[in-house]
């Protein structure tokens, strides 16, 4: 029993090791919206609403091509648990072939955005504002897209720090910029939101340069030799790569399309209704993203006992860190359901604001555990490199249970934002019930194929 206990201990203290620079990395992303959205309100309202507009639009294409790189980490962590340490340099290289494709595709499309933005019904007056961010911000997506795959080898080999150090730089320089580039300091003109779009892609460069030269100067990374050879890209490699992060990038943005769809059609309940929906889902936004630095961990842990050929330490290892996230979750939603009124207050002093805010952290509080459990039960399975049932999961999850649901309370049956909560509810259930069902049936056949090669 002691025996057991210290195993479930140990296992615990290494996921957080690897956890706890990227939940602060999370929470220093997230902190970058935050600056954009204050620096932007303190302008004007239009600044405000091109940026909002812009960098909705810009998460959309951010997902696609972040669910894309993610291939990299589960990769690299196998190939280090397995001790190939050669291969892992080549990895991280055709990882980088791919963030370029991401990043060309992610640039058209946000240069092609503007008949999207007129058919959702942007207003002529914030429209070209709202473009000329967008076309400013293009210029960092290939940087953007360099730091994840960057971020992913450094996390395949169990070093996070550095991606936390370099989100804070961003922070930091973010601040900076906005300053700059939107008010129109040190002799550059003011150039309000699209200043922002313009200070976030130079943002975004400083923390690709940074993490390059982190990566390319300790001493510990020269056994990988990353950057030590150039190839060109390599048809099999970057098969294998995309089998694993197409799915992903289809389930990120299954998630986001349904949040996304969901704002809009709250939208069309009225001020107090969208004010209140908003409210609770960036509550929830920014309790998710430990949960989510927790999957990220979970993947490299798994991911790093397959490559050794034990499949039973990555079943412990998935277990114990599904159960983290549920646990932190539980406390989130312990909070959320004691102190919704006081969580509102920060928000807003409207009281029909507050009162539906508080109906729907209620509702989040239910919602913070299930969405736990399915992040991690996500993150566990790419550490298996198993991507497409989960994609098939999270879509039939969304928008066979979720956005239908939804739909049918809020509008149907006249519930109102209510109904769209208890549809994200129920997606989310059935969502964490499969993928975690997933995840120890498909250890159990990996150990029971690995005891059937032992005993032969």
């Amino acid at each position: 029993m002691t025996e057991a206990k210290s195993r479930v201990r140990e296992e615990a203290i290494a996921t957080l090791k690897l956890a706890g620079p990227l939940i602060g990395a999370q929470l220093a992303q997230v902190s970058i919206n935050f600056v954009d959205t204050v620096m932007a309100g303190r302008l004007n309202a239009n600044a405000l609403a091109a940026v909002a507009i812009g960098t909705n639009t810009l998460f959309f294409v951010t997902s696609v091509c972040l669910g894309l790189l993610m291939s990299v980490s589960p990769s690299v962590a196998q190939l280090f648990g397995a001790g190939k340490h050669q291969e892992i340099g080549s990895c991280v290289r055709q990882g980088l072939w791919l963030s370029l494709g991401a990043a060309l595709f992610g640039m058209a499309a946000l240069r092609a955005i503007e008949p999207f933005l007129v058919w959702i019904g942007v207003v002529p007056e914030i429209l070209p504002t709202t473009l000329g961010f967008l076309r400013a911000i293009s210029w960092g997506l290939p940087a953007w897209c360099i730091f994840q795959v960057l971020r992913s080898f450094n996390e395949g080999v169990g070093s996070t720090r550095p991606v936390l150090f370099g989100s804070l730089l961003g922070l930091l320089a973010c601040i900076a910029g906005d300053y700059i580039f939107m008010y129109g300091k040190l002799g550059i003109p003011p150039l309000s939101a699209v200043g922002c779009g313009v200070a976030s892609a130079i943002v975004f460069w400083l923390m690709a340069l940074f993490l390059a030269a982190y990566s390319y100067w300790k001493p510990e990374y020269r056994r990988y030799e990353v950057f030590e050879y150039f190839e060109w890209p390599r048809s099999k490699e970057m098969i294998d790569l995309l089998k694993v992060g197409m799915p992903i990038a289809v389930s990120l943005f299954m998630e986001v399309s349904l949040f996304a769809g969901v704002g809009l059609l709250i939208g069309s309940l009225g001020t107090i209704a969208a004010a209140g929906h908003q409210i609770a889902l960036n509550v929830a936004s920014v309790t998710f993203m430990i949960p989510l630095g927790l999957a990220m961990a979970i993947t490299v842990r798994v991911g790093q006992a397959i490559g050794r050929g034990d499949p039973e330490a990555a079943r412990f290892s998935g277990s114990i860190g599904i159960v983290m996230a549920a646990a932190f979750m539980s406390c989130s939603a312990l909070v959320l359901w004691t102190l919704p009124a006081f969580i509102a207050g920060i928000y807003t002093n409207d009281p029909s604001v507050s009162t539906m805010a508080v109906t729907l952290l209620l509702m989040a509080a239910i919602f913070q555990i299930f969405d736990g459990l399915q992040v991690s039960g996500s993150g566990a399975l790419r550490g298996l490199k198993d991507t497409k049932i989960p994609m098939l999961i999270t879509t039939f999850a969304y928008w066979g249970i979720g956005m239908p649901l939804g739909y049918f309370f809020a509008f149907i049956r006249e519930g109102g934002p209510k109904g769209f909560w208890i549809g994200f509810i129920c997606g989310l259930l059935v969502a964490a019930i499969l993928l975690n069902s997933r995840f120890q049936l498909s250890t159990r056949r990996l150990i029971k194929a690995e005891r059937l090669k032992l005993s032969t």
